[in-house]
């Protein structure tokens, strides 16, 4: 038997699924896409089903697939237990449009963590007539992302507009005062 066989992959352990489960905890972590986002709604779905106790949602991630975002977002706000959002790392993009799925008494991060938002982008191509429908579908959609994070965080769309017109950075410090972040927490006691 070699020592990688030793080293079991926990999260292929089917005992510290289990656990995980119990915990009422769902991890986001790397890029956002149709099957990451699939295994964390169905963990929410099923944490749902199964009580009405506060589910933690721990993300770092840099972002990817808006969609794929979109969704995790929704059911956040669609499920009746309480969603705490934890972020550690970096919470990015599309990461940080699930991350304010939360109230915002509700979005946490630990005292490392960095925040990036910005424009969605995408790559338009094919006919000119194609393209112009692309254009004006990402048009639409910067429009409904200054309209999601103006809510959430008390900002005007307009000013959304004008920060993530460029990659937008934030220490937590900053991501409090703009109110993207509720609370920097160090240890999990601190969760209400």
């Amino acid at each position: 038997m070699s020592d990688d066989d030793d080293k079991k992959d926990d999260a292929q352990d089917p005992n510290v699924g289990k656990l995980f489960f119990k915990s009422r905890s769902v991890l986001i972590t790397g890029g956002i896409d149709d099957k990451s986002a699939r295994q964390a709604v169905t963990h929410l779905l099923a944490l749902a089903e199964e009580s009405d106790d506060p589910i933690n949602v721990y993300i770092s991630s840099p972002g990817g697939h808006v969609e794929s975002g979109d969704m995790v977002h929704d059911v956040i706000k669609f499920i009746k237990p309480e969603v705490r959002c934890i972020g550690s790392g970096w919470v990015a993009s599309a990461g940080a449009l699930i991350f304010i799925g939360a109230q915002k008494e509700n979005r946490f991060c630990l005292p490392n963590t960095r925040f990036l938002l910005h424009q969605p982008s995408g790559g338009i191509g094919g006919k000119v007539t194609d393209m112009m429908i692309q254009a004006e579908q990402l048009r639409i959609m910067m429009e409904r992302f200054n309209n999601l994070f103006g809510e959430a965080t008390g900002q005007k769309p307009e000013k959304i507009a004008a920060d993530t017109a460029r990659d937008f950075w934030l220490t937590t410090e900053e991501a409090i005062d703009y109110g993207l972040l509720g609370k920097v927490i160090t240890s999990v006691d601190d969760l209400p």
